[in-house]
């Protein structure tokens, strides 16, 4: 009977060691959520759009934004349009395109065709401040992913995607539908 009182209490112990540690957990991951707040705050929004990608596939600029591609002149990788209030943070690769009708048919036509031989689309994404106010769009296949943050001096950080954006499929075989 000792041995089973024994037992019973090396159980209980376990249980509130266990118990312990869970709140030790808990407490941690509260903590990290209560300071998330202020840590993602100058990080803006990338949501689903679609009103642009008519307007890109019409050659439709809109003078208000400013143009960059990422990668390839010929395939880029993504290309943006920041809005004008707006400087882009000088360190990253984008290369600043100067837009016309036909220059836009073109980087738009070329992307797709880079996309088509994979099976691959290219989406539109609405690019929005940390107030959620539209700055700009992006455009690419899904797999060529970044992020938007505001610096401290006023610039926009959006970093370009890998430069091996279809490279990367190729290399591992996802030819096929997303």
């Amino acid at each position: 009977m000792s041995a089973d009182l024994r037992t019973v209490k090396e159980e209980q112990k376990m249980r509130s060691v266990k118990n312990v540690g869970l709140c030790v957990l808990l407490l941690l991951c509260l903590g990290v959520l209560s300071c998330s707040g202020s840590l993602f705050r100058n990080y803006g929004q990338i949501l689903p759009g679609g009103e642009v990608t008519r307007d890109l596939e019409s050659g439709v600029f809109h003078p208000e934004l400013r143009y960059y591609i990422s990668g390839s002149d010929l395939y880029p990788n993504a290309l943006i349009g920041l809005h004008r209030d707006y400087r882009l943070n000088p360190e990253t690769l984008w290369k600043e395109v100067a837009m016309t009708p036909e220059k836009l048919r073109e980087i738009v036509g070329f992307m797709k065709t880079k996309a088509s031989e994979y099976s691959r689309f290219q989406h539109e994404f609405e690019l929005l401040d940390t107030r959620g106010k539209r700055i700009g769009f992006w455009y690419s296949i899904l797999t060529a992913r970044t992020y938007l943050r505001f610096e401290e001096d006023g610039t926009v950080m959006i970093q370009t995607p890998e430069l091996e954006t279809y490279e990367k499929l190729e290399s591992k075989g996802e030819n096929d539908n997303n």
